[in-house]
């Protein structure tokens, strides 16, 4: 009933970009800023740095995901280097509530695995907050942002 499919084609991953920033920021994006995602998505689909995955419930879109790959210097805590930023994770409101969420960040963090990601790490709205708990995501009290 649910399948997740990689998705590489730039039209369909610029129309769910377009629809998160709607829902996630409240805002329609600028197009300056949707040529920008499209710039992004061309640039790192090709280099192999970004993975896009749309989720389907009865054979109809109803989500997506997707990981920016980055490396840092290797750490005791990372010690591949290889880090995994799960981003653009989105459920459209009649599919929510029906695990949807749950088997797109499994995927992705199965994916990260696979590519070695010593570091999977992601941001949230409080929505979202249980969902990434119930996988296994905490809190990181040491991490601060510049504003």
């Amino acid at each position: 009933m649910i399948e997740i499919k990689e998705i590489s084609d730039v039209a369909t991953l610029m129309r769910w970009r377009r629809e998160v920033i709607l829902n996630v920021f409240g805002e329609d994006p600028t197009e300056e800023l949707m040529e920008c995602n499209r710039s992004y998505y061309e640039r790192h689909l090709r280099d192999g740095s970004h993975l896009a995955f749309v989720a389907f419930y009865s054979g109809r879109e109803a989500g997506c995901g997707s990981i920016c790959l980055t490396e840092e210097l290797p750490s005791p805590d990372n010690p591949s280097g290889r880090c995994a930023y799960l981003m653009n994770i989105f459920v459209r409101a009649p599919f929510r509530e029906h695990g949807i969420a749950h088997h797109i960040v499994e995927r992705l963090v199965e994916e990260a695995r696979l590519r070695n990601c010593g570091k999977i790490y992601l941001e949230t709205t409080s929505s979202g907050r249980p969902v990434y708990e119930s996988l296994g995501f905490r809190d990181l009290p040491d991490m601060m942002k510049l504003m």
